[in-house]
């Protein structure tokens, strides 16, 4: 990545920032000629007729469009799931399961994604799963998309470096990391490391609200950090791993084909 700068601060604010100088356009989001040759995308986080202040969006501002990613094609990943309806029905006994030793040839984020439960469904946006990981070496020249819900990242064993497309986040145990959907992004580790994620499909998550509890409980807006934006100087292809619906397959499968680590 280029040279990184202090992240933002703030949950769910208004950020403006840019890897270069002159990279964003004043007074408009979408000119006909993108500055310094770059193009002009939007990324969608709910309807766009949605209300003010519940309309996610970010604009970029790429070194190459996303369509150039070329055709998909299936990638196994038989321990990663989605949705219920494949799932058994769970006893109603209380149930809970020994942590998860890391493998020896253990493999990167993606193939070390192991689901534990699953609720609701991906395709009505509605559920959650809970998935463990259990990681022995970095995403080098691979990206992961996850369509079908955002990502709640905690790590619990070894400090994780999560290179995006707005800029790169440092996350160590007794942090979180939120990862909206359809956002690219890679996983480096320093080492055998073991985590949970939360796969949300519904409503994006927000802060708890305050009430009777006062001004100064739960989670506050400044405690979360947005990463700078940021970009990879030497814009080498990533092989992408897009998480989505597959009605004419499996009903939710891994894909892979190319892109670029770009920031705006």
């Amino acid at each position: 990545m280029n040279d990184p700068k202090p992240p933002l601060t703030g949950f769910g604010n208004q950020f403006a920032c840019e890897a270069v100088p002159g990279a964003l356009p004043v007074g408009r989001n979408s000119p006909q000629r993108a500055a310094h040759g770059l193009y002009a995308e939007l990324i969608s986080g709910s309807a766009f007729t949605a209300p003010r202040a519940d309309n996610r969006r970010t604009w970029m501002y790429r070194r190459q469009p996303s369509v150039v990613v070329g055709r998909y094609e299936p990638y196994a990943q038989p321990l990663l799931k989605t949705g219920a309806a494949a799932g058994v029905a769970a006893p109603p006994e209380p149930l809970r399961w020994h942590p998860c030793e890391i493998p020896a040839d253990a493999g990167d984020f993606v193939d070390g994604l192991r689901t534990m439960v699953v609720n609701g469904d991906a395709d009505a946006q509605a559920g959650m799963a809970a998935h463990v990981y259990l990681v022995g070496r970095s995403m080098t020249q691979r990206a992961f998309i996850d369509a079908d819900g955002e990502l709640l990242l905690v790590p619990q064993q070894g400090a994780l470096t999560i290179t995006t497309e707005l800029g790169v986040l440092q996350v160590a145990p007794g942090e979180i990391a939120l990862l909206p959907r359809g956002l690219a992004f890679k996983v480096a580790v320093d080492g055998p490391s073991r985590g949970y994620v939360c796969e949300n499909y519904g409503a994006p998550f927000r802060l708890p609200e305050l009430g009777p509890i006062g001004s100064n409980g739960l989670a506050n807006a400044r405690d979360f950090e947005a990463p700078h934006a940021a970009f990879e100087a030497d814009g080498a292809p990533h092989v992408v791993l897009r998480r989505t619906v597959d009605p004419g397959q499996v009903p939710h499968v891994l894909h892979r084909g190319q892109i670029r680590i770009d920031g705006s």
